[in-house]
């Protein structure tokens, strides 16, 4: 039992060094997109027409996007795997609470997710470059404002901390052992067992001598 412990909770420090590694890419590259995307001064104006430049801050919003993504599937597929296979094991009714508390953790990390990554694609394919009359949207020229790729910044840390709140919140199977019953002194039923077994004990092979 204590070597099932010890590799459950190497298993789990191991996804969350995995998780931890990813999302820190993420929020790295998020920032780094936040000072390198594309702005009104570099705007060229060719009557009414407009053009922007490809800006790096494309390539660092897609691999925020990637690394989080990544990050996301790890953590929550290994956390739902151990919250199913700890819920076949124990007492419903009493991890009931902990199991409705992993799940409500386990949907606000998919929002924070979400939310995320619209965020980075919306604001990296504003960086992707805009030629003459072929805009962002319906050609014109849109530049994303101070802050977008700092706001995905900020739910990609929250988005970790949910996902290795979830990981340690989620109990492994091995921890999860339904209860063992036991008799208390002075039971019909406990006194009537070890009355069964004795005679048992008393008469090998269950067989009574005539």
């Amino acid at each position: 039992m204590m070597e099932k412990g010890a590799r459950g909770l190497s298993c789990r420090a191991a996804i969350c060094g995995i998780v931890v590694l990813l999302c820190a890419t993420a929020f790295s590259c998020s920032l780094a997109a936040e000072f390198h995307k594309v702005k009104e001064k570099d705007m060229k104006l060719d009557g009414s027409l407009c053009s922007l430049p490809r800006s790096s801050a494309f390539e660092l919003g897609v691999a925020a996007i990637a690394f989080l993504s990544v990050a996301q599937l790890v953590g929550t597929t290994a956390a739902a795997t151990t919250m199913c296979a700890s819920k076949s094991k124990s007492n419903k009714s009493a991890a009931a609470r902990d199991h409705v508390a992993s799940v409500a953790i386990l949907v606000l990390s998919w929002v924070c997710f979400a939310l995320a990554v619209i965020l980075l694609a919306t604001a990296a394919s504003m960086n992707h470059g805009q030629r003459y009359g072929r805009g962002w949207m319906d050609g014109d020229c849109y530049v994303a404002r101070n802050g977008v790729f700092g706001g995905a910044a900020a739910l990609v840390l929250v988005t970790a901390l949910l996902i290795l709140g979830l990981t340690f919140a989620t109990k492994p199977a091995a921890d999860a052992a339904p209860p063992t019953s036991s008799c208390t002194i002075g039971d019909p039923a406990c006194r009537a067992t070890t009355i069964h077994l004795d005679a048992d004990a008393e008469q090998p092979g269950g067989r009574c001598k005539q």
